[in-house]
């Protein structure tokens, strides 16, 4: 019978996987203050104008519905 390689256990498992989360958070590039701040005004800018979108087509559709009902009653 071959000799079969143990798994480590969840312990060191654990041990390995946060060695390895911090040897890959050291390489990631954080942004700055200004960048985080500019890319939440680019996204709530985003956000409001697919919004006024979402409403002008949501308003003219509701007024195509209303003619069409009023078309259909005579």
């Amino acid at each position: 019978m071959a000799d079969k390689e143990k798994k480590p256990g969840v312990v060191e498992r654990f041990k390995r996987w946060n060695r390895e989360m911090k040897s890959e958070l050291k390489k990631v590039v954080w942004p700055t203050r200004s960048q985080t701040i500019n890319n939440t005004l680019v996204v709530l800018a985003c956000v409001v104008i697919v919004g006024v979108f979402i409403w002008a087509f949501d308003w003219l559709a509701a007024g195509g519905a209303k003619a069409l009902i009023a078309v259909a009653k005579g």
